[in-house]
């Protein structure tokens, strides 16, 4: 299956690695990063992690329009140093060397959807919350559907921690890696657990 992106929004250059440092800061610089759980896309605006998510997640072309219009700009395939540094962290998270990021963190959605987010952070490493618990703890349990479809929109997986919100009864639903990896993450982070995921930078 091939990488689908609206082609409007992407853009595709190479350049030596000493010129890393001179980039156009109005573009989110992408590149990709297979791994053992799948494929990720990384996304760089201003320095910003603004995009980590599956390359063949379900509607791709949807989350890369909505970033790139909340941001005015496109994609441009190159890598940066973030690229680099924030590939480093997820090889520390998948050796169960690490539990927390230290990455700065750009959220691209609404007002809701960032305050969704932003409480998946609060998710502790190794657990788990089911999404009326989640709508509970944003103080309106009636907005769990609002709340389960943020949480879908997230396009920054695992540093954003949507994988750990699960059914009323436990049970795994939808993941845009698939409920597959979504499972093996938790089983990652069950067998390590610390109680804190997130020590960045948000903007």
């Amino acid at each position: 299956m091939e990488y689908q992106v609206n082609r409007s929004c992407i853009a595709i250059t190479t350049v030596p690695v000493d010129q890393l440092f001179r980039i156009d800061m109005d573009l989110i610089y992408i590149t990709t990063f297979p791994n053992a759980y799948g494929e990720l896309i990384i996304g760089d605006y201003r320095q910003q992690l603004c995009v980590l998510d599956w390359k063949y997640r379900d509607k791709r072309e949807q989350v890369d329009t909505r970033v790139c219009s909340f941001l005015g700009t496109t994609y441009h395939e190159e890598e940066t140093l973030l690229h680099r540094e924030t590939i480093r962290q997820l090889n520390e998270y998948f050796e169960r060397k690490r539990t927390s990021f230290d990455l700065p963190l750009l959220f691209a959605g609404t007002e809701f959807q960032q305050k969704v987010w932003r409480s998946l952070l609060e998710i502790p490493y190794g657990k788990t919350v089911s999404y009326l618990e989640l709508s509970r703890r944003m103080g309106d349990e009636k907005a769990i559907r609002a709340v389960a479809s943020a949480n879908g929109a997230n396009a920054i997986s695992i540093v954003i921690p949507c994988h750990r919100v699960v059914g009323s009864k436990g049970e795994l639903t939808g993941y845009a890696g698939s409920v597959r990896v979504k499972q093996k993450l938790l089983q990652l982070e069950t067998s390590s657990q610390q109680p804190e995921l997130f020590s960045g930078t948000l903007f």
